[in-house]
């Protein structure tokens, strides 16, 4: 039976005794007030549903994104295996370390924690960038790999991250960790029914390598009888471990980073090419911090023919919108003109030539596709003024 399964009848079988603990409770309360409550009175509370969802707060709701972590973690019952052991005693060895690479998950946890949590999957997978690249989205192995959760360019094109000279997918936090939680899935139940262990060592190892170490080994071997590759044996004890920290850091005299347990940034669509300078001029945030949260974005501009979506800090994001909307500047003698259409650029051109073509200025081009400066690439697509497009053609 896979963990998933084991949640849910767990949490059925909690949610069960809950309502039949209530219902008898509220029976035999009801009794009671039948006999010195007026009918009026009761009916009026028994309409009002606060007692109701007061009973229901067992615990207080984490505030803190780890504490949100803490309540969701699944697999501390391993953390006494020998392998888990040494690597606690590694890790705790340096607690500056840990804090430094905590607080670089300030942006993502909380939104890391929400994946996981609408695909009931263990918190302990959040720190899985810890193990892997500390947390750096735009980390980069001797191997190739890159991003938050290190995929080499095949697995990355086998899960639909795209890379281009202008956009890298496994540095985008936000289709890179999607892609992650798919290839874990995916794995534990084509492979393994449902084991995580085992995908997440095929995760590190592939499932090759994985499904050798288990014939090797015989039938029913699980994650800790297996002879694999010895980054491969360390992979699941190191995740473990520090789960293990961040469940008591006061034990192993580590001081986390406060991280809100809320959305850091927002997602916003773009329709065009834009420049990230020009996006923190209308965001009202620094160029540095849209870089940061944008690390896919390779040359300074997002084409949203690549990737439609910019992250922006929670509380520019309604800005941003708000003045993406209106039309620029340098477009006011194109508002009743039809707008914009596509150029594809074609062997020989130049941004000046474009713009001559198109009776428009190479600054408003520039401004239109996000451009940095004038270099442009074969098949490169533009925005041009549609009116001049339609007097081009005729």
């Amino acid at each position: 039976m896979t963990y998933r399964t084991n949640r849910r009848l767990a949490f059925g079988l909690a949610a069960t005794l809950l309502c039949l603990s209530l219902a008898a409770a509220g029976a035999q309360t009801q009794q009671t007030k039948r006999q010195s409550v007026a009918p009026e009175e009761t009916q009026s509370r028994s309409l009002d549903g606060r007692h109701f969802w007061d009973a229901l707060a067992l615990q207080p709701q984490p505030s803190d994104a780890w504490e949100r972590l803490r309540s969701q973690l699944a697999w501390q019952e391993h953390i006494d295996h020998p392998r888990v052991q040494e690597w606690i005693t590694h890790y705790s060895a340096s607690p500056h370390n840990i804090e430094e690479i905590t607080e670089r998950a300030r942006p993502w946890l909380s939104w890391i924690l929400d994946q996981l949590q609408d695909r009931d999957l263990p918190a302990e997978i959040a720190l899985i960038p810890f193990v892997e690249s500390s947390f750096d989205p735009s980390a980069r192995s001797h191997r190739g790999a890159r991003g938050l959760w290190q995929f080499m360019p095949r697995t990355g094109d086998s899960l639909g991250l795209r890379r281009n000279r202008q956009y890298d997918g496994r540095l985008d936090v936000v289709a890179s960790t999607r892609a992650a939680l798919d290839y874990i899935e995916q794995q534990a139940e084509q492979w393994y029914e449902g084991d995580l262990f085992l995908s997440l060592a095929a995760y590190n190892a592939g499932a090759g390598t994985v499904n050798r170490a288990r014939r090797n080994a015989g039938a029913g071997s699980d994650y800790w009888q297996l002879r694999l590759p010895n980054e491969t044996m360390n992979y699941v004890p190191k995740l473990l471990a520090i789960a293990a920290i961040i469940d008591d850091p006061e034990r192993y005299h580590v001081a986390l980073p406060e991280i809100d347990d809320a959305p850091a940034f927002a997602k916003v669509e773009v329709e065009r090419p834009l420049a990230l300078n020009e996006a923190a001029r209308l965001a009202g945030v620094s160029q540095e911090t849209l870089a940061a949260l944008n690390p896919g974005v390779l040359n300074g501009s997002l084409n949203p023919a690549y990737s439609p979506v910019l992250l922006v800090p929670s509380d520019n994001a309604e800005r941003l919108v708000a003045r993406l909307t209106r039309p620029a500047p340098s477009e006011p003698a194109l508002a009743g003109s039809g707008g914009w259409q596509q150029y594809v650029v074609r062997s020989g051109d130049s941004l000046s030539a474009i713009a001559a073509r198109y009776a428009t200025s190479v600054s408003t081009l520039r401004n239109r596709n996000g451009l940095n400066g004038d270099t442009l690439q074969i098949g490169q697509t533009l925005r041009v003024p549609a009116r001049q497009l339609a007097a081009n053609r005729s």
